[in-house]
């Protein structure tokens, strides 16, 4: 699929990103009518799991993952999901799904109350294994995209997905450094409510 490097003027309305590669996912709808988007969700994926570098997370966002390739995508077929963002190993950085409209990242999952996070959030998946350290480039990408985001949307929280899926999700794991992600965004600790520091 071809990315587009520089979106219009019409693109950014939409919150597609201007530093990153662009690859639109069908899997992704419009977000609630006035909805604010107040949380940001970091995540991690592999696929297959602990192997690094490949296409296969694109073609699953992109539902073009074939299932019979790898024992392990055998449990992804039909799965239909997406994120607004993946930080690669290299930290190289791709957008699937504009900030304006609903990424399917979530799944069932709750917000001190709030149910259908992926109504109000903005998913971002880190190249990894939630057992294993993140490489230095990706939490460079992951903070300069913070930074702009925090400027163009009035995000409040920022969560795991085992934060918001307790019990069904472990990502991003022991691996993830929480703090350098705070000091990177000169954040409060409250913006992190699942994290002490």
């Amino acid at each position: 699929m071809n990315a587009s490097p520089h979106p219009a003027a019409s693109q950014l309305d939409m919150g597609w990103m201007p530093h990153a590669r662009h690859v639109p996912s069908p899997h992704a709808d419009a977000r609630p009518e006035g909805m604010p988007i107040d949380l940001l969700v970091i995540h991690c994926i592999a696929l297959p799991p602990r192997q690094y570098g490949g296409d296969a997370i694109e073609r699953l966002f992109c539902n073009r993952l074939d299932p019979a390739e790898h024992p392990a995508f055998a449990a992804l077929a039909g799965l239909k999901v997406s994120a607004h963002f993946v930080v690669q190993r290299n930290g190289v950085l791709t957008q699937y799904v504009p900030c304006a409209q609903r990424a399917w990242h979530a799944g069932a999952s709750q917000f001190f109350g709030r149910t259908r996070c992926n109504d109000f959030s903005i998913g971002i998946e880190l190249e990894g294994s939630d057992d294993t350290p993140f490489e230095p480039a990706q939490y460079d990408t992951l903070i300069a995209l913070g930074s702009e985001l925090l400027l163009r949307y009035p995000l409040r929280a920022i969560a795991g997905h085992s934060d918001i899926a307790p019990g069904r999700k472990t990502d991003p794991g022991v691996g993830f450094d929480w703090k350098q992600l705070k000091n990177g965004l000169a954040l409060p600790a409250s913006a992190f409510p699942f994290h002490r520091f």
